[in-house]
């Protein structure tokens, strides 16, 4: 059996959306980044000398994503969504840098650990770590809660800027035990994390079958019992209430699930959202006041906006 091999040469700008967009909307069967900060960090890990980036095989100029789709997909098409998709996110204010798409196809072997050697562990915060798991640990602090990750197909490994905010809004929302929804769990750490911060129960969506299928595996690998995956979409398949609810997703999309916000939350639930381009929060913030919702707190990273929100007035 081969698969289709996509590679996209363009700006990491576009990563979180392009992923997203891969995933979800297109079903590509796995996705791996290589990107020219990464070789350039992993100089930086132990001492100052620096990679020698000249030796490095076709090192991209900024970023290089693969998307891998069953052999029998139409070719053709796939390319024009992506053309399309990266076309819009440029319309966003996004630099999409220079952009190249190339296809060939390629044996199903082992491929998908090859890139292993470039993830590792995430300290990411005083209270978490992000551990893949052929990797040892050992925490400095005793409470650290490690957050274990086989990302298998690269449905999130934790390193996205985007998740990463949602992380930390977590840690400021999680003050007693609560009923949390994570909305496009992809991987599963947010619905993970949020578990091991005192979560009472966790109820983790995604519209992907192979992201519901890495996420249940992902929670195995935690010993997590906590948390029902389910195959859904947004907020249309759930009549349950939550505390808190989580959304790494892209703006648009974020768009279309504030209206279901009020009937699914508790009377002082909150909810998170990321995956926010900072041109795109006004239209983020219009909607969720048009709903009876305020921003609380912001956070920005780069061109990345995280945001935890509450019912206005509470």
């Amino acid at each position: 059996m081969k698969l289709l091999a996509i590679k996209i040469n363009s700006s990491h700008e576009i990563e979180d959306g392009l992923t997203y967009f891969l995933q979800e909307e297109l079903q590509a069967k796995g996705i791996e980044v290589r990107k020219r900060s990464d070789f350039i960090d992993q100089g930086k890990l132990h001492d100052s000398t620096l990679v020698e980036l000249d030796d490095i095989e076709d090192l991209p100029e900024d970023m290089e994503l693969t998307a891998y789709f069953d052999e029998d997909c139409d070719k053709d098409k796939l390319i024009r969504n992506i053309e399309s998709k990266i076309y819009t996110m440029k319309s966003y204010g996004l630099d999409a840098g220079r952009v190249s798409i190339s296809t060939k196809y390629i044996a199903d072997e082992d491929w998908n650990t090859v890139w292993q050697q470039y993830y590792h562990v995430i300290d990411f915060s005083r209270h978490l770590a992000i551990v893949p798991e052929w990797e040892n640990y050992h925490p400095a602090f005793e409470d650290q809660k490690l957050i274990f990750l086989d990302p298998g197909l690269a449905f999130g490994t934790g390193g996205h800027t985007t998740t990463q905010l949602v992380l930390l809004a977590l840690e400021r929302a999680m003050i007693k035990p609560m009923d949390v929804m994570d909305i496009g769990t992809g991987s599963g750490i947010l619905a993970i994390a949020a578990s091991k911060l005192g979560a009472k129960s966790v109820l983790a969506t995604d519209i992907s079958d192979e992201a519901v299928s890495a996420a249940k595996e992902n929670i195995k690998l935690n010993g997590v019992n906590n948390i029902e995956v389910h195959k859904a979409n947004l907020l249309k398949d759930t009549d349950q209430k939550f505390d808190l609810i989580l959304a790494n997703i892209l703006a648009e999309i974020l768009l279309d699930l504030i209206p279901d916000l009020d009937s699914h939350l508790n009377q002082a639930g909150q909810v998170i959202f990321s995956g926010i381009d900072y041109l795109q929060l006004p239209k983020i913030q219009s909607k969720l006041e048009e709903y009876g919702f305020e921003i609380k707190m912001k956070m920005r990273e780069n061109r990345w906006i995280g945001i935890l929100i509450a019912r206005k007035g509470n």
